[in-house]
């Protein structure tokens, strides 16, 4: 997956694209907004900072958005309220505020994605399991299996990428609240209803020290 970085400090601009990579995520790497608005539009997700040295970011970002629909989350070290309500104004779907963590980044990255993605008319088949994510319903050899909307949230998310790995850092974020603070013992008990509920259909497998993540036939 493609992304356009925007960043004119070489130190910042050279760990998120190590850290992206380790990812799997491709960067492309400019240092000035006339370099972004002449990179082109082939790419999945833009990160912008404020303090580029020829013109403002948010001017980036506005030319950006006036273009097209790309997700756009702003790097800056300008935290204060109305930089970041400015920047979302004109159109940056996130705001991350320096010094930040790759992790950090990428779950911001990861949730903007979903949240540009066009939910599929068509059900997701994984072998004996079913989703349905725009009637939020599944269906386990051709019954329904009832859950609660965290429960559907919950395995929808883990649905996006069988397989991979994810922090309950992540999942949190993602599936409760971005602002979650507090023991995530909660998710332990969600994930433990749908093990009993899918039955040996899908395997919600814990990773020690690190998260979940849902193996399917």
């Amino acid at each position: 997956m493609r992304v356009l970085l925007v960043e004119d400090d070489e130190p910042i601009a050279e760990s998120l694209t190590r850290g992206l990579s380790r990812y799997g995520f491709e960067v492309r790497w400019v240092r000035t907004g006339a370099e972004a608005l002449a990179a082109g539009e082939d790419f999945a997700i833009v990160l912008v900072d404020l303090g580029l040295p020829d013109v403002d970011g948010l001017d980036v970002c506005r030319e950006l958005r006036a273009r097209g629909d790309v997700p756009i989350i702003v790097i800056s070290a300008r935290s204060d309220e109305v930089d970041r309500v400015v920047g979302l104004e004109i159109g940056a779907d996130d705001y991350v505020t320096k010094p930040f963590g790759v992790r950090e980044v990428v779950a911001r990255m990861r949730a903007v994605l979903r949240r540009a993605q066009p939910v599929s008319k068509e059900p997701e088949r994984h072998g004996r399991v079913r989703i349905d994510r725009r009637g939020r319903r599944v269906h386990l050899d051709g019954g329904e299996v009832e859950l609660t909307p965290k429960e559907f949230d919950l395995l929808a998310f883990l649905a996006e990428d069988p397989g991979a790995v994810f922090t309950r850092e992540q999942i949190m974020e993602a599936v409760w609240d971005e602002n979650w603070f507090g023991p995530t013992k909660t998710l332990d008990v969600h994930v433990g209803v749908l093990r009993r509920k899918l039955g040996d259909a899908a395997s919600l497998e814990t990773v020690r020290g690190v998260g979940f993540r849902l193996v399917l036939p």
